[in-house]
Order: structure tokens, then C-alpha cells, then sequence
């Protein structure tokens, strides 16, 4: 047997999970605590799980075929101040250097309250003589109590050869250090220096415990080289860590969605993972994750990141209190409050309850418990509304006592008049209020149809949040299948991720295939198998953005999770039920090896039917039932390698548009077997056509393709 093992450090617990490497099914788990003070940090909790849970499941050291780990290392440390000071090698000439001296002087970043990232600056004229002057810098910097450098110089994105000399000194003296444009391509020396300052100042922590994790999976005889998770969904090689730890940052959200995208295999949705304390909110597209350049103490970086949300909504979320009655639900949770759950307290202690008043920190407001006879005392929750009201399933993680829970309710609902189902009611109102509004958000932020867009809960307290908020905004629903641990298997299903970004101003063909390639060799060089990379490009013409995002597996082979495959019949069923018609009207307008487009005529009345709107949507479906990518109104055609050229330039020529402001090409995508080619978002037809022929080059002539083209806005 073949195993793949990931692993999540938390704030609270470190938990591991194992994974069958061919059917991708879960074959056990461990939790222990997470190990912030232990000698060798977070890292002893690793190797302590990484033990544990291999002696739970009989694991042999050469059945381990992938491990990852995802850690709030990185993000504790800026959250908490732990981090180094950072010196700044500042290198230009003439006044040019003098506007990087002020763009490179960041001076002090607030990560938290009273809590600091601290530098110094010094400064190098590249008109002279350099080797001295670095080193004078090095030594300036080092006696100011910096222990982490940063070299940057304006346009080092085009060559970085000078900063790379400062990062050759450093190496010398064994210093932790960054270049700029190690961290982004772009132009901007502002935001990428304070990128590189935030990445150096984490360098020295992240390394050590990267080391000591590294070593201990290595005397555990485990051969697969350990990956650590990136903040973007994907993983990357302990040694990519060394250089860019901030690529860490917010990688336990991330987690939870990687799960939902390979364990779930979500195509549009909302994935929510909810914790006990707060829910992290996210958006997935046609598959893919939304990102966005992540803040740190306010400020922008150019650290790339999944636009996750969060919400101070978790299954633990106490109800806030006014004049005896509900008024809000959380931000404090009960474990804050050092009380136990009133829904997971045997029904038998609850005795005469009384209700009372907490504030769990100095400044809270009243949030509601009730005092028994015998002295104990039970927070009222947001998991205890749910149970009341029936959202979550016996069986369920969050499932407790309901009997008990409607006791200790019952004080609360008489004084508001109302019964105890009445209450819970209210309190899951106020819940889904916060919730909503920042996925109705995220809708609008990305264009989703409501209509096709289904809500995933992840995380032990899923059932408490999702069921109850999707009926609130009319959505489908499931909860992830081993929701508990779904950023645990998230960790260990992971793809090598990379993204490659440059500001071009109209790019050439030949400089979008350029960067295509580099984002392909950043996987391989991460990780990936080369056979497994898969890009997408996009154009931003409004910023002159070209980016290239490259994901691998780490093996030869991508697997089937469901390993099925389903009739035409039942891939009908399944559309149908999607779009809700029946199968009858549904027609298979073209298929490729193992996915199929289909499609049926719409037709909309307006205006008391005056006006008819035709429309044909669109959902391709893999053969194991999935819906791989959704639109409201497609042109499908069929095609052949040998034939793509021809097949593309027709949707072109019917789907352009041509007005005043220029020329507005269709989104495209070609599919050829699994894989989805997304030639969308690219300003010009030569462009389509030149990054298509790289991406369907050693396809054979015969072999069957999709080709789809919709409105830019479909």
C-alpha cells in the first residue's frame, strides 16, 4: 500500500492524517498538541504526529509516497511580533537612488497592538566600487542589531545581478537574506520591498524549524522529500521555504480549500470552514481558487494569497445578552470564556437552571451561561441553537445533546417570550446575518450565479454555520466529507503550485509563452512531475499584467478520486438535477476522452413575453459525474488536434465583439481529455493561437477536443 501524509499545525492542535495514495481515502488520523514552547518549537509536534499516527496505522516508512505539512508558523509569528530585525542594503545611483532611499525606507511595520517589524537602512552606490561598500553596509546594519537583510535596487526585476551580490556577501557571513525580486517580479520597489522585509524577518524562525522538521523526517527513513504548504492552495520543497517563507503565510486557509478542491472536487461554490471561534470564508471558480495580494499590519505586499474571509462566527460562537435577552451571537467563543458547551453536557447535570451573565475579557458585553445546582456553570452556543433547531445530523461532529441543550435554553426563551426552537431560531439568524453578508460579497465580487454556486461546509463545526445560512440565501449545500480534518487532507492532496507575474505593455506572443514556460520550470523546480504541470495565463491590458500560474502533481500520475465511470444516461441525470430540467431536453454537444459538453436551447420571456432571450447553457461533466466548469450560455464545438485552429478561429469570428472601445475577444477554453486549457483574458487572437499550439503540441492529429467560447462576462 502507498500513503500520502499530511499534516496541519493549529494554534491549539497539530493533527495528521493518511491518506490512501489510490483511491484517496481516509485510513486514519491523530491530534496532539501543538508544541509552541517545546524546544524544538511547532517542529516537535510534526515529528511527534508524523510518529503517532504512522504507529496507528502500520505505516511503513517506504509506503510513505508524499508527506506535507501547513503551519501558522509564519502567520503567529507576525501576528505576534516574533519576528527578526531587518536591515535594508539599499543600491542605486544618482537621483534615481535617491527616490529608492525613500521607497526602501519602510521604517517600522505595527503587525498587531505594540507589536512591531523593525528596520534600518543603509545605503550603496552602484557608481563605484561595490564589494566594499556592501560589506560596510553588512557591518553597519549588523552593529544596529539587525539579524536578517533585505537588498533591493529599482529595477532588479530586469537584473537582479546587483542584489544577488549583496544575497552572495550575506551567504558568507551566514546571514539570512532576501532579494526583491525573489519575492515579485513586478515593478513597484515600495511594495516589494516591504514584501522581501516581511519575508526576512521571518527567515531565521522559519528556518530553524524547517531544518529540524526536515532531519526528523529523514531519520524516519521516509524517502519522499517533505513539502510544506503555500498560502495560495499548492505545496512547495522544504528548500523553496529557506528562500520565500512568506509563501507560508495564511496557508491554514488555504488548507481547507485545497481539500475542498481535490477532496471535493468543487467546481463553483463557497467554501466555508468553520472552526470554534470564527469561519474562514472562500471563493471557488470554474475550479480554481480566487486570490489577491494579501495585507500585513495594513499594508499591501505583493504576496499572492486566496482571497479567504473571516468571519468571528464559529460552532463555539457565545450569544451576546441585553436586559436578559439575545441580542447577537459571538465574537467570543466559549472556550475564551473557560466554560463548557451546554450542548455537550450530559442532560442528567442540568439542574434548575438559572440564567447568568459572562464576560469572558474586560470590556466584553454580557454574553449568556446558566448556573445549575451544583455549581456548574454552561455557556449558551451557536452549536446549541443548531442542535435545537435540527441542522445537525446525528452521527455529525457537532452533534450533541439536544434534550440538554433545550434545558439549558429554556431560562433564555422565557425571558424573551418565545419558545426554546423560537430562540435558537433568532440566534441563527443573527449568525447567518454576519456570514451572508460577506458571502454575498464574495458572489459579487467574482461574478457567480447564485443559481449554480453550491455552499461547502469544512471544519468540526460546519453543520452549525452552512445548512442553515445556505436555506437563508437559497443555496445548495453539503458538508465535506470528513469535514473535521478537511485542511489535514487539503495538506495531503496538494498540487505544486508557482505563479509567475510581469508588467508588460502589450505583450507579444512570444513574451506570453515566455512566461508560461518559466511558471512551468518554478513547479517542476517545486516539485511537480513534469508531465503533470498544467498553466493558465492571464492578461490584465488595464495594468499591463501578464500571470502565469503553474500546477503539478507530485507524482506521474493524476488519479480519479471516485475511479468510476458513470453512463451517458446518469451524466444526463446528474446535469439535469444541476440545472434543474429534464434530462429529455439535455443533448451531448461534443466530448473529449473522458469529458462531455452538454447543453440544451433556453428560452426566457421578458416583458410579458414580448421579448424572447435564446440562450444554450452550458456544464461539462467528467465521466465520474463531476461538473467541471458551468456557463450560462456557451458556443461548444467539436474538434480534432489536427483541426483546433480551424474550430477556434469560427468561435472567434461568430463570439467577438467590436465597438468603440476596441475589440472584446470571447473567453476560451480548450479540453482535451481532462484537462482544460483556459485561453481566456488574452488581448489579441495571435496570442490564443500561438499559447494553444504549446499547450496541444504532441497531442495526435485524431485526438478528440472541445472547444468553448462564451461572452466575457458568461
Amino acid at each position: 500500500m502507498k500513503v500520502r501524509i499530511g499534516i496541519d499545525v493549529g494554534g491549539t492542535f497539530t493533527d495528521a492524517v493518511v491518506i490512501d495514495n489510490e483511491t484517496y481515502e481516509l485510513i486514519g488520523t491523530c491530534k496532539v498538541p501543538t508544541t509552541h514552547f517545546a524546544v524544538g518549537g511547532v517542529a516537535a509536534g510534526i515529528v511527534e504526529a508524523l510518529r503517532m499516527v504512522m504507529e496507528q496505522c502500520g505505516i511503513q516508512p517506504g509506503e510513505v509516497v508524499f508527506i506535507a505539512h501547513g503551519t501558522t508558523q509564519a502567520t503567529n509569528a507576525l501576528l505576534e511580533g516574533d519576528v527578526a530585525r531587518v536591515g535594508i542594503v539599499t543600491l542605486g545611483r544618482g537621483l534615481e537612488g535617491i527616490k529608492s532611499k525613500s521607497d526602501t525606507n519602510i521604517g517600522s511595520i505595527e503587525l498587531a497592538a505594540g507589536k512591531f517589524l523593525r528596520s534600518s537602512n543603509a545605503y550603496v552606490d552602484t557608481g563605484g566600487a561595490m564589494g566594499d561598500q556592501i560589506r560596510a553596509a553588512l557591518d553597519s546594519l549588523a552593529a544596529a542589531g539587525n539579524v536578517s537583510i533585505v537588498a533591493a535596487e529599482a529595477f532588479s526585476v530586469d537584473d537582479p545581478e546587483n542584489e544577488n551580490a549583496v544575497l552572495a556577501l550575506c551567504a558568507e557571513r551566514g546571514l539570512p537574506a532576501t532579494a526583491t525580486n525573489d519575492v515579485s517580479k513586478l515593478y513597484g520597489l515600495k511594495m516589494r520591498t516591504r514584501t522581501a522585509a516581511v519575508n526576512a524577518s521571518i527567515m531565521p524562525k522559519m528556518l530553524e524549524a524547517a531544518v529540524m522538521t526536515e532531519q526528523s523526517i529523514q531519520a524516519a527513513d521516509i524517502k519522499s522529500p517533505l513539502m510544506v504548504m503555500r498560502c495560495d492552495g499548492g505545496v512547495m520543497t522544504v528548500e523553496e521555504v529557506r528562500r520565500r517563507p512568506i509563501l507560508t503565510i495564511l496557508s491554514g486557509p488555504a488548507a481547507g480549500v485545497a481539500g475542498a478542491l481535490m477532496y471535493e472536487k468543487l467546481t463553483d461554490g463557497i467554501f466555508f470552514e468553520v472552526g470554534g471561534t470564527s469561519t474562514d470564508i472562500s471563493c471557488i471558480k470554474d475550479g480554481k481558487v480566487m486570490i489577491k495580494y494579501a495585507e500585513v499590519g495594513g499594508h499591501k505586499t505583493y504576496l499572492s494569497s486566496l482571497d479567504v474571509r473571516t468571519v468571528g462566527i464559529g460552532g463555539g460562537s457565545m450569544i451576546e445578552l441585553k436586559n436578559g435577552k439575545a441580542v447577537d451571537v459571538g465574537p467570543r467563543s466559549v472556550h475564551i470564556a473557560g466554560l463548557a458547551y451546554e450542548v455537550y453536557t450530559g442532560a442528567e447535570k442540568i439542574v434548575n437552571p438559572r440564567l447568568k451573565e459572562a464576560r469572558p475579557k474586560e470590556g466584553d458585553p454580557a454574553y449568556a451561561c446558566v448556573e445549575c445546582d451544583g455549581g456548574l456553570t454552561l455557556a449558551l452556543s451557536l452549536a446549541g441553537a443548531a442542535n435545537i433547531a435540527g441542522f445537525v445530523p446525528e452521527g455529525d461532529y457537532a452533534a450533541g445533546n439536544r434534550e440538554a441543550a433545550r434545558k439549558a435554553w429554556l431560562p433564555l426563551a422565557d425571558n424573551m417570550g418565545c419558545t426554546v426552537e423560537e430562540a435558537a431560531a433568532q440566534v441563527l439568524a443573527f449568525s447567518a446575518k454576519k456570514n451572508s453578508k460577506v458571502a454575498a460579497q464574495l458572489l459579487r465580487d467574482y461574478g457567480m450565479d447564485p443559481r449554480t454556486t453550491e455552499f461547502v461546509g469544512g471544519g468540526g463545526g460546519a453543520a452549525a454555520v452552512v445548512p442553515h445560512l445556505a436555506g437563508v440565501m437559497g443555496h445548495h449545500f453539503r458538508i465535506a466529507r470528513n469535514a473535521p480534518v478537511i485542511s489535514t487532507i487539503g495538506v495531503a492532496l496538494a498540487m505544486v503550485r508557482d505563479m509567475v507575474e510581469r508588467i508588460i505593455v502589450n505583450p507579444s506572443d512570444k513574451d506570453i509563452i515566455a512566461i508560461r514556460r518559466e511558471a512551468e520550470q518554478k513547479a517542476i523546480a517545486g516539485g511537480a512531475a513534469p508531465g503533470t504541470v498544467e498553466v493558465s495565463v492571464q492578461v490584465d491590458t488595464q495594468r499591463n499584467l501578464v500571470r502565469a500560474i503553474a500546477v503539478g502533481a507530485t507524482e506521474m500520475r493524476s488519479k480519479n478520486l471516485l475511479n468510476l465511470r458513470l453512463s451517458e444516461k446518469d451524466l444526463l441525470a446528474i446535469v439535469a438535477g444541476n440545472l434543474e430540467v429534464p434530462s429529455e431536453v439535455l443533448a451531448i454537444s461534443a466530448r473529449s476522452e473522458g469529458m462531455y459538453a452538454v447543453q440544451y436551447d433556453k428560452t426566457e420571456k421578458k416583458y410579458f413575453g414580448i421579448i424572447r432571450k435564446k440562450t444554450k447553457p452550458l456544464r461539462l461533466v467528467d465521466e465520474e459525474g463531476v461538473i467541471r466548469l458551468q456557463k450560462k450560455d456557451a458556443r461548444v464545438l467539436q474538434a480534432a488536434a489536427g483541426n483546433w485552429r480551424d474550430k477556434t478561429a469560427r468561435i472567434l469570428r461568430e463570439l467577438t465583439i467590436y465597438d468603440d472601445g476596441g475589440t472584446t475577444l470571447p473567453n476560451l477554453y480548450i479540453v482535451v481529455g481532462k484537462r482544460i486549457i483556459d485561453l481566456s483574458g488574452l488581448p489579441a487572437d495571435e496570442q490564443i493561437y500561438s499559447l494553444g499550439a504549446v499547450e496541444l503540441s504532441g497531442y495526435q492529429d485524431e485526438t478528440p477536443l472541445i472547444i468553448i467560447g462564451t461572452g466575457r462576462l458568461d
